[in-house]
């Protein structure tokens, strides 16, 4: 018998669960229609890759949000509808024109931001109605509300990957803080008792690469197979 793959070592209630306790703040929009406020402070959270930027509101209290690009301490942001198409302003969709770069857009109306967090990222406004067509980063088109807000602009920290990592050990240690498993071996790599791609005179699958969706969790390895086409 086996080991355990690492897809079956990944399972819920392991130790790859998201490192919710390395986040410093929860970054997301406030539930209130229209409000300014003033960036105080741009902070660093560890278990995300962009910026977060610190904002006092016009009433006082203090939130953090997703930093836009260009955006520094000093700055005014504001929410709401009828305001200027700035880096960093949070508008519905429904005022945002068509072509405008976004980031962190609601995926529904409220919910503080969903898509479009990662560094450097930006969603196009692709067409608007009655429905608001965005195309996302992967290139894929999606639908949503025009009453979900979105950050006109692109996250912040996109230059992340320019700078060299240099060492394999400060490469494990910035994927642990995400909670991410770093290195990763090619099922090829391995030997046959560790997985079933593992083995042979040279690296090479020896069988098909695609599993059924109903395989048991030791076999499926590789892709799954293709889904039929509903008539």
């Amino acid at each position: 018998m086996g080991k355990r793959l690492r897809a079956q070592r990944k399972g819920k209630g392991t130790v790859f669960r998201a490192p919710s306790h390395r986040y410093k703040c929860e970054a997301r929009y406030r539930n209130i229609r229209k409000i300014s406020g003033q960036v105080i402070d741009i902070v660093h959270d560890p278990g995300r890759t962009a910026p977060l930027i610190k904002v006092r509101y016009e009433d006082g209290k203090v939130d953090y949000c997703v930093a836009a690009e260009g955006v520094n301490v000093g700055k005014e942001i504001a929410m709401g509808a009828t305001i200027t198409l700035q880096p960093g302003n949070i508008l519905p969709l429904s005022e945002i024109p068509e072509g405008t770069p976004i980031f962190n857009i609601e995926g529904t109306p409220g919910d503080g931001g969903k898509f479009v967090r990662a560094a450097g990222t930006t969603a196009l406004v692709v067409s608007q109605g009655t429905r608001t067509v965005v195309q996302l980063p992967s290139g894929q088109f999606k639908t949503l509300s025009p009453q979900n807000r979105a950050t006109i602009g692109v996250a912040g920290g996109g230059g992340r990957r320019e700078k060299p990592i240099a060492k394999a050990g400060k490469h494990k240690h910035i994927l642990r803080s995400k909670a991410q498993k770093w290195p990763v071996v090619s099922g090829v790599a391995m030997s046959p008792y560790n997985h079933p791609h593992g083995g042979g005179a040279h690296q090479h699958v020896g069988g098909p690469n695609t599993q059924s969706r109903n395989a048991p969790p030791g076999k499926k390895v590789g892709r799954f197979s293709p889904q039929k086409k509903k008539k």
